[in-house]
């Protein structure tokens, strides 16, 4: 099995700074996701955003892992159904849509990635309510990482408040170990059992990225080789940190100024 790397000073510091601008391209973002807007226009934004302004690379352009074709945008866009990985295009945003907004930068050889939901217009109290819980499930995920925890602590009780809510946790994607590399070890499941699976250390750095579905969990795949959407047509949602494993705790490497409000009963250590 792959070990899990731990990272250095000079790489923790890396991911600070690649941290804090994937996060900053959703604020960035934020006021152009309206009603009317294309998901084509949200990846043109954000990639001339990255480009020409902080100067990073986005990491899904052309990203291409085995058994893939390469994936051909800066950003994922994943509407209402999409579990993740929605390909922008032409789709046009209407009110009730809800949308996942998924950003990976590369700055300095370092790899930032980060998602947020974002409901338009007047959106259903099942997608309110689905975008919530979903929020609660990344925060109580992350708030289980210390030294000495497992994998599974984290798993659990992301699959534990989501089930409790009437809800599915999808099985097929998961967090990820994040650093020079895109994806690497370990695998951060959103289901599980306590005490199980790999001990954390300082020095890990992997992704939170629950994705919560309202109904079912069993996916289908589209034929664009990309896209994944709920069997059963219910909605999905998805909240995405990258996350440092500390001496005493965690660190949160994509918040940024423009972060939704963190939930009261998360104590940031």
């Amino acid at each position: 099995m792959e070990s899990i790397s731990i990272k250095t000073a000079e790489d923790i510091a890396g991911m600070r700074v690649a941290g804090k601008l994937a996060s900053e391209v959703l604020d960035y973002i934020t006021p152009f996701v309206q009603v009317g807007v294309t998901t084509g226009e949200l990846d043109r934004l954000c990639h001339e955003y990255m480009v020409n302004v902080q100067g990073t690379i986005p990491a899904p352009l052309n990203y291409c892992p085995p058994g893939y074709t390469p994936y051909p945008k800066a950003i994922c866009t994943s509407v209402n159904d999409v579990i993740c990985h929605g390909i922008p295009g032409d789709k046009v945003l209407k009110s009730g849509d809800s949308v996942n907004l998924d950003i990976t930068v590369i700055k300095n050889g370092y790899h930032g990635d980060t998602s947020r939901m974002f409901l338009l217009g007047e959106p259903s109290i099942l997608s309110k309510r689905l975008n919530q819980i979903t929020y609660e499930c990344m925060w109580l995920g992350i708030s289980k990482i210390k030294p000495g925890a497992y994998l599974g602590d984290i798993g659990h009780v992301i699959q534990q408040h989501a089930e409790k809510a009437g809800y599915s946790v999808v099985r097929e994607f998961c967090g990820h170990g994040i650093g020079k590399v895109f994806h690497e070890a370990p695998q951060v499941m959103h289901y599980g059992k306590p005490g199980t699976m790999e001990k954390l250390e300082a020095g890990m750095i992997f992704t939170v990225e629950p994705m919560i579905n309202a109904g079912r969990r069993e996916i289908r795949a589209m034929g664009d080789g990309w896209t994944i959407r709920t069997k059963d047509r219910s909605l999905s949602a998805q909240w995405e940190h990258t996350v440092l494993v500390t001496e005493t705790g965690y660190e949160v490497l994509t918040l940024s100024a423009g972060y939704p409000p963190i939930p009261d009963y998360i104590q940031l250590v």
